[in-house]
């Protein structure tokens, strides 16, 4: 990514301290909550300047943008240098196989090769 600065870990206020609370950022709505009116020293809140720059939008951490393959054919609209691959759930072994070894040839990045390709690599 191009943008080096430190995005902050935005967590429900209060989860740390309450069990039955979940850690996913919830807005508070509350009267008098200082997270609400962003008082210095409280949890961070998400705002429009956190988010990523446009040209970085959608991008997988790689730098790839991802595509769902599930057959062999699907690889000749791939573009090697800005799309990765990710092989569908629903693609058995064989068809792995062969996506692996057709996107290997194109130069193609795989995203989820599989515990076998990694072993064999």
């Amino acid at each position: 990514m191009v943008n080096a600065r430190k995005k902050p870990s935005f967590a429900r206020w209060m989860s740390s301290s309450y069990a039955r609370l979940d850690d996913s950022w919830r807005h508070p709505r509350g009267r008098h909550s200082k997270v609400r009116r962003r008082e210095k020293g409280k949890v961070a809140m998400p705002f429009i300047g956190w988010g990523a720059q446009k040209s970085e939008r959608g991008k997988h951490p790689s730098g790839f943008y991802e595509t769902v393959v599930s057959s062999p054919t699907d690889l000749k609209n791939v573009d090697a240098g800005t799309h990765a691959v990710k092989i569908s759930a629903t693609v058995g072994k064989r068809k792995r196989g062969e996506i692996l070894k057709r996107a290997a040839e194109m130069k193609i990045k795989v995203l989820n090769p599989g515990m076998k390709a990694k072993q064999n690599e």
